[in-house]
């Protein structure tokens, strides 16, 4: 299995989970964050890293976040790989909890 990254990661991106990633599998496009399906080993350390509590295994994503498994997989060979954390978004903190930010999602 894999982990998945979900909405809340859109128009935050924080990126303390890209630190503790062993296999560098996380991908980062303007305003979101994606893990890499082929790349992640299942390790789980990056969950509790995450300050927007966006990441989940795959068996327990969200029924509401379903879409993000495809999502994930579907970026991550776009967006650029990242190894090291860095600054999150400038308003990261007011959009962190808000609800419906797919729309926001820029590839």
């Amino acid at each position: 299995m894999t982990h998945v990254v979900t909405e809340n990661c859109i128009k935050c991106k924080f990126t303390d989970c890209v630190d503790v990633c062993p296999v560098d599998c996380f991908r980062e496009g303007p305003n979101f964050l994606v893990i890499d399906p082929d790349e992640c080993i299942d390790c789980a350390v990056c969950i509790p890293e995450c300050p927007a509590n966006a990441i989940f295994a795959e068996e327990d994503v969200p029924e509401d976040q379903q879409a993000f498994i495809e999502l994930n997989a579907e970026l991550a060979p776009v967006f650029t790989s990242i190894s090291r954390a860095k600054d999150p978004l400038p308003d990261a903190e007011d959009w962190n909890g808000k609800t419906d930010k797919l729309q926001y999602l820029e590839r």
